[in-house]
């Protein structure tokens, strides 16, 4: 039977997401890409526990490279760092726009501006330059809002200082003029946000946040 992928080679693995035997370079390239691989899927698993050298490899060079902007972050901030990136990982630019480094490290910071600034007794709100930023920026607020919502405490000090670490990485990662996505690109291959499961609801006055 002919790959449904590619339409050229013999498909050898059952693929649950296409209900139909694929070939082993599809199966591997396009996995969570152009393929929604559901959890179930076992080629999924086992390319999730025994990643391929060059794999391992990139993910050893991107926690280097993430590991001086948050290795100063408490538990708690820590969790609040990946839970604010699940957010601009969802982000889309509307029209034509792209988002870049640039955007995330002006929206991350305008937010931690707002919040510090309220920590002091002065409500104001920053407004980044860029309007992919402001739009991020409207849905971090939005986030937080609806995580309080559901009981979570979090506290601004703390969120602040999260936002803090993601704007210094992202603009560390724009200092490099060959890529001006390469904080998107690192953070979302560390987050596989495509691959894993929806968000847990948080628990009615919990102080854990689920990212």
């Amino acid at each position: 039977m002919t790959c449904p992928s590619c339409g050229r080679r013999k498909g050898r693995r059952d693929c649950p997401a296409l209900k139909a035997s694929i070939c082993t370079i599809c199966c591997g390239t396009k996995r969570l890409v152009e393929i929604n691989c559901p959890e179930t899927c076992v080629h999924l698993t086992t390319a999730r526990e025994h990643p391929a050298a060059v794999v391992k490899k990139q993910q050893e060079r991107d926690v280097a490279a993430l590991l001086p902007s948050i290795n100063h972050l408490s538990e708690r901030q820590y969790q609040l760092f990946f839970l604010v990136h699940s957010v601009i990982a969802r982000h889309k630019p509307e029209g034509f726009n792209r988002l870049l480094d640039e955007d995330v490290a002006e929206a991350a910071g305008a937010v931690a501006a707002t919040l510090e600034t309220a920590g002091k007794g002065v409500l104001y709100e920053h407004i980044p330059t860029s309007l992919p930023a402001q739009k991020l920026a409207k849905e971090i607020t939005a986030m937080l809002a609806e995580v309080r919502s559901h009981g979570t405490k979090i506290y601004d000090g703390e969120v602040a200082i999260a936002l803090r670490a993601i704007e210094r990485g992202a603009r560390e990662a724009h200092k490099q003029p060959a890529e001006d996505t390469a904080y998107l690109s690192l953070v979302g291959r560390l987050l596989h946000v495509r691959s894993q499961p929806a968000p847990e609801e948080p628990t009615p006055g919990s102080s854990l946040i689920l990212p």
